[in-house]
């Protein structure tokens, strides 16, 4: 493996037998005069690939050891999320618990929009986004407050997304509360956030959402007009329910409704409400 330029004392650029380009971590690997051949490759402790180069600049400003936090929260993530993630989700999460850090050393708290929400659509983020938090703060001179782990949570959700935008990612997230007070509104009802049920809803909801941001609604195949004309009949209070989301979309975020998503939205909303776990 040639090194081929410093990053700082134990991070640098390198190049493999393949000829590509990789971030490499090792204790004193950025010492000797570059480039240079690395032959122990038992010095090398982590390696990055597709690093983007907007990233490669952070890594001379966040300590090594925060940079190993996140990328251990990635590693984690990466085996307990059933979804691919963003190959740059360590340097994200580094930038952004070094400056959670940084603004809590210096006492700024700072707001943390949607928590209830996240911890309830996204469970196994907030969980691993939570041992997370827990292992940071064994870490010296690092007390990071309860609510950064709903903003590691955050990273990962979008991590996970297509479009890779946090701000899409919060949104959606805002969507899917709003859908789901509105049918506890319709029914009268309190939706177990904590159920079975409720959490295949809840994912039924993030991909439908999903799929309008990206204006890619399930499509009507020549069954579908019929069992929704069905069920429709069959369930004429969710039928309702769900014309209301349908206006919603349309009205706030001018998104139009297939009737194949209509007609998994009653069957998740049958569902969801007739959970006997669910109450006024």
């Amino acid at each position: 493996m040639e090194i081929t330029k410093k990053i700082n004392n134990n991070v640098a650029l390198a190049r493999d037998g393949r000829g590509r380009e990789l971030v490499v971590f090792g204790k004193g690997i950025g010492f000797p005069a570059m480039p240079y051949e690395l032959t122990d490759l038992s010095k090398v402790s982590r390696t990055f690939y597709d690093v983007k180069a907007e990233y490669l600049s952070l890594l001379s400003e966040i300590p090594d050891e925060i940079v190993l936090a996140a990328d251990d929260i990635a590693e984690t993530a990466r085996d307990e999320l059933d979804s691919p993630l963003n190959p740059n989700l360590t340097f994200v999460l580094a930038d952004h618990l070094n400056f959670a850090i940084q603004r809590s050393r210096a006492g700024v708290n700072v707001e943390t929009p949607l928590a209830y929400d996240v911890r309830h659509l996204y469970p196994d983020e907030y969980r691993i986004a939570s041992q997370a938090l827990h292992a940071l703060n064994r870490m010296p001179d690092v007390q990071l407050p309860d609510t950064e782990a709903v903003s590691i949570a955050l990273h990962l959700i979008n991590a996970e997304a297509e479009s890779g935008d946090i701000h899409a990612t919060m949104t959606a997230t805002q969507i899917i509360a709003e859908l789901s007070r509105m049918v506890e509104e319709f029914f009268d009802i309190t939706l177990d956030r904590d159920s079975f049920h409720y959490s295949r809803f809840a994912m039924h909801l993030r991909y439908l959402v999903q799929r309008m941001m990206q204006g890619e609604p399930v499509d009507n195949d020549p069954g579908t007009r019929e069992l929704f004309n069905t069920v429709r009949r069959e369930y004429p209070q969710i039928y309702t329910c769900v014309q209301q989301i349908v206006r919603y979309f349309s009205d706030t975020w001018h998104w139009d409704c297939s009737v194949g998503e209509q007609l998994y939205l009653m069957i998740h909303i049958h569902r969801v409400t007739t959970d006997r776990s669910s109450g006024k």
